[in-house]
């Protein structure tokens, strides 16, 4: 069936300021669709691009990213900011994450989080997060760096731990990563450090896991060991494992079971 054009949400550019008063621009879609609203608020998802040198553009389909305007039209607000690191903003802006900065992007989403509540209507108590690839890295330090501002969080092909994606990622990708990410052999305490799999105990949101079985990029063991360290710890983890897929969820038959997945999970624990 079609898509009428006219009622997909556009987003309003914003910008807000983070911990370090660098400012960071963002995309707010505001949904038309009012009822899952509250005195205190709607609930938001605040989308994070992989990459990382990449960045959030409005698109409305691409195999890199959710459907966005599903869940607008569940009644959930959606949130997108260009987190430190991104491109399009120059040359400094899109370094401000390399190797020991990294942690500075995922503060970067916690003043998002403070940018919601204060000015955006959000619901604190329903905000949840999602992102793919270096977007699921995003969702995993989140999680563990600042667990008291998710509600519910959905990983898409994510990396769980820095030394094990870069020592099972293709070889083609490993020299071009660690450029960005950090080396194994000068920087592995520091990826240690950072890797969210070291962090599972500060973990209290609810998390949904998506990997493709045959992903080249991001091996599916990351997932995988980040699914068995939470079931470990009783938090409440749901992994779904797409054996047909790669990198990317090609597939009409794996987007209509993901995708309404994932806007199952955040209607669970944000309502």
């Amino acid at each position: 069936m079609p898509i009428d054009t006219a009622t997909l949400i556009e987003p309003e550019i914003i910008h807000y300021t983070s911990f370090d008063g660098l400012e960071i621009p963002a995309y707010y879609y505001r949904p038309a669709i009012t009822s899952r609203a509250t005195p205190a608020g709607f609930p938001v998802i605040v989308f994070v691009h992989g990459g990382p040198e990449s960045q959030f553009r409005p698109l409305h389909a691409a195999p890199w990213m959710p459907p966005l305007q599903y869940y607008l039209k569940k009644g959930f607000a959606v949130f997108a900011p260009n987190v430190r690191g991104s491109l399009g903003y120059g040359k400094t802006f899109v370094h401000l994450d390399d190797v020991q900065l990294r942690p500075n992007s995922v503060a970067d989403l916690k003043s998002g989080v403070e940018w919601l509540i204060t000015n955006g209507g959000a619901d604190p108590q329903r905000i949840g997060i999602m992102g793919r690839s270096y977007g699921g890295f995003m969702v995993f330090a989140a999680i563990t760096s600042y667990p008291h501002l998710w509600a519910a969080a959905v990983d898409i092909v994510g990396i769980a731990n820095f030394v094990t994606f870069l020592e099972n990622t293709g070889p083609w990708r490993r020299k071009w990563r660690e450029a960005e990410y950090g080396s194994l052999e000068k920087d592995r305490a520091f990826l240690e450090h950072i890797s969210p799999i070291h962090l599972v105990d500060r973990v209290k949101t609810p998390l949904l896991i998506i990997h493709g079985a045959n992903d080249p990029r991001v091996p599916v063991s990351e997932a995988e060991q980040m699914t068995r360290a939470l079931q470990a710890r009783n938090i409440p983890v749901e992994y779904l494992r797409f054996e047909n897929e790669g990198h990317f969820m090609l597939h009409h038959t794996t987007q209509l079971k993901a995708y309404p997945a994932i806007g199952d999970w955040f209607e669970q624990f944000m309502g």
